[in-house]
């Protein structure tokens, strides 16, 4: 009830944005224009000034004379964080707990923005309640190197797949008039030399990878807030590039909102208020010091800023605090309900990816088992907190040793081996110092532990130290001495699956080879464990897709093998161009470990009759094709599955990728039931970038359009034709 609840909500939202209400809204903005105007005309130079930088850690001033609130932030890609005091330790409250919500490649391992708008909705709620007006997420950079440290934290390796989650999150969001800060513009895609490093980027790799999802986020998301990103742009810093803030931003996509600056991301007074930054963030005291404090103040007074600019900065604010901590009869905030933890199961549940099952011993079948060994720091590890990235006070985490214990305790003989210790030394984030003991004593225990039961299950992966902003990792490989663990359990125990829990990818290699059953999870939120242990019994069919390609070795990965990562002389060369992800991997020929796209069932779909309702389309504005395709389950069990429309085109007179995800449906399909599905593709979403003339081109000819399982497994095909 509560799915179709949200669902319902999430088509409304997009009605209303299209229904004749428009012009109430223009009136209404227009009188909120006028207010504050008036509001800017009664305001000091430096009542003005004092709002555009912070005056403490997530804070900036208000006008109290006015009765104007300062903005409150909060950093929350997993949720309302606990409150801290200056230095970033824990201001120790009793009443700062919040839910922990699913990491952001769990998020899009769903392929489902229904539930990307009840997490940007339930997490608004959360938000309210703790009086947190702008939540500085979601954050969806590309992951274009599969070792940054904030994949985790990000949504996939797809434009496409990171739009549609995007705009749903950031709906989700302000419909609880909490404002989204959508993360980090632009091309923020490693951790290495964030500060400094500058990327070189052609601009159709620009336009095309890396800028689709913050434009749909702003233009049809309507974010109210973007936060610029620490890295350089063609050697200019994000916090003062004129061509992504004021240019591209402000011109081209219409953004009304403010830019804030990444913490200790700004770099420039004059520069940077002059080119589109609007409040300057930080940690460190004394506020005043700030390049939009004192030093803004005396550049204004020496006509080098004009106090013109000034007050469209304030303006923005202002529109923001209206829309949020004083907007007009706002929501009521949420915290901890039962409905936010069904949407974390929900979540969590449908992001889980079958990778492998020969033998089929999933679904488990617990009526045949005595006794299972779980095995593995990760059966017991929280990550609701760790690593240097925000985390959140959960109220509670089920973790899968718990859930396993509460499903199946009674009945079955659970023995647990912890196998190795998860707690990992980042020495202020120098991953290179890791510390790197096998402990063979833990591994004797589990697999004592596995000869004595029926059945293993090994819980391995990262964890939130191991992933963390601030470093990225050095390879692919498993942390912890994990792969000795797989090996020795398995030698005594066919009955072995193995349980990846992480944000990111790794080196399963040896596992997929020796290894018959492997599911995928993540940082799953606070009701990870029941999530994951109710797919391992088929309560819930696995439906997740991966987000992301598992290379079978970082050599394979594009920005690896042109060695352009992670740079040199604090600059990077992005050589690949549009070719990121599987567009490389599927264009060049290359195996990976795991496609994107990827994730089994525990039934079996059937894919026929893709039919487009014309052989022919004209190149014109809002013209679309229309497709449509029969889905058959011919298997035992109900379950979803993720369509997906990737097109090719055929002779192409420039450099594209062989194919390009332009479209996918998720469904839920009964067993030995048919579901017809119809995509609706705008012709204009077929257009590359054209460098030349700054445009966006449709190339007339021949189209195949591709519908699969995953971007490997194509099931279905037909061809159009662009006039």
């Amino acid at each position: 009830m509560k799915s179709k609840l949200h669902c319902a909500v999430f088509s409304a939202v997009l009605l209303i944005s299209a229904s004749g209400s428009f012009a109430q809204m223009k009136s209404k903005e227009a009188g909120l224009d006028k207010t504050i105007d008036g509001i800017i005309k009664k305001l000091t130079l430096e009542e003005k000034i004092g709002m555009l930088h912070a005056n403490g850690i997530f804070s900036t001033a208000g006008v109290g004379r006015l009765g104007i609130p300062g903005l409150i932030t909060d950093d929350g890609p997993l949720g309302v964080r606990e409150d801290v005091k200056e230095g970033w330790g824990s201001a120790n409250l009793t009443t700062d707990s919040a839910t922990f919500f699913p990491n952001g490649s769990a998020l899009a391992a769903t392929w489902n923005p229904a539930l990307a708008y009840r997490m940007g909705h339930d997490m608004g709620e959360e938000a309210r309640e703790r009086k947190k007006y702008v939540m500085l997420a979601p954050a969806f950079n590309i992951c274009r190197v599969p070792l940054c440290g904030r994949t985790y934290e990000y949504y996939s390796e797809d434009p496409y797949l990171n739009s549609r989650l995007a705009v749903a999150a950031v709906q989700g969001m302000q419909s609880q008039d909490i404002a989204a800060c959508v993360k980090h513009y632009a091309v923020n895609n490693q951790e290495i030399e964030r500060n400094s490093v500058s990327v070189d980027i052609d601009e159709r790799a620009l336009r095309e990878i890396y800028l689709p999802a913050f434009k749909a986020a702003i233009t049809e998301g309507h974010a109210w807030t973007i936060m610029s990103a620490y890295n350089k742009l063609r050697g200019v810093y994000c916090s003062e590039n004129d061509y992504l803030l004021n240019k591209i931003l402000r011109d081209e996509w219409k953004f009304k909102g403010i830019v804030i600056s990444d913490w200790g991301g700004t770099h420039s007074t004059v520069n940077a208020a002059n080119n589109g930054l609007d409040i300057e963030m930080g940690s460190r005291p004394p506020y005043n010091t700030y390049h939009f404090a004192d030093k803004l103040l005396d550049s204004v007074k020496a006509g080098k800023v004009s106090e013109k600019v000034i007050d469209d900065k304030v303006r923005r604010v202002l529109w923001v605090i209206y829309h949020t901590s004083m907007a007009a009869n706002p929501p009521a905030g949420k915290i901890n309900t039962p409905e936010h933890s069904k949407t974390v199961y929900d979540v969590a549940a449908e992001s889980i990816v079958l990778l492998k099952n020969d033998k089929h011993l999933l679904p488990l079948h617990a009526s045949s088992l005595k006794s299972i060994a779980v095995i593995g720091d990760n059966a017991t590890h929280t990550f609701h907190l760790g690593g240097f990235g925000a985390g959140v006070k959960a109220k509670y985490e089920v973790t899968p040793l718990a859930a396993l214990q509460s499903k199946l305790g009674s009945r079955i003989t659970i023995n647990y081996a912890q196998g190795y210790s998860g707690v990992y030394h980042t020495f202020r984030r120098d991953t290179s110092k890791k510390k790197d003991i096998i402990d063979t004593a833990k591994i004797q225990e589990a697999v004592a532990a596995a000869k004595k039961s029926d059945m293993a299950i090994l819980f391995i992966g990262g964890n939130r130290d191991y992933e963390s902003e601030g470093a990225d990792r050095k390879d692919l490989g498993l942390p912890f001495h994990e792969q000795e663990l797989v090996d020795a359990v398995t030698a005594v125990n066919l009955n072995t699956i193995v349980v990846v829990i992480g944000g990111a990818p790794y080196d399963i290699g040896k596992i997929k080879q020796n290894n018959h059953t492997i599911v995928w999870s993540w940082y799953n939120g606070s009701e990870n464990g029941n999530a994951l242990v109710d797919v391992l019994l088929g309560k819930v069919n696995p439906s997740g897709k991966l987000p992301f390609t598992l290379p079978a070795e970082l050599k394979d990965s594009p920005a690896i093998a042109l060695n352009a990562y992670p740079g040199e002389n604090h600059k990077v060369e992005y050589k690949e161009g549009i070719l990121v992800g599987y567009r490389w991997f599927d264009s060049k020929k290359i195996e990976p470990m795991y496609c994107f796209g990827y994730g089994l069932s525990y039934t079996d779909f059937q894919y026929a009759d893709l039919k487009s309702a014309f052989p022919a389309y004209k190149n014109k504005p809002n013209i679309n094709l229309v497709l449509t395709l029969n889905l058959k389950n011919t298997g035992k069990y109900a379950g979803k599955e993720t369509v997906q429309l990737y097109i090719s085109k055929q002779g192409s007179a420039i450099q594209r990728a062989e194919k390009e995800l332009k479209g996918f449906k998720k469904v839920q399909v009964l067993a030995g039931q048919s579901s017809k599905i119809q995509f609706i593709v705008p012709v204009e979403s077929l257009a590359y970038y054209d460098v030349k003339t700054s445009k966006w081109v449709v190339e007339p000819g021949k189209y195949e359009i591709l519908a699969g399982s995953s971007s490997r497994d194509i099931r279905a095909k037909t061809t159009i034709t662009i006039n």
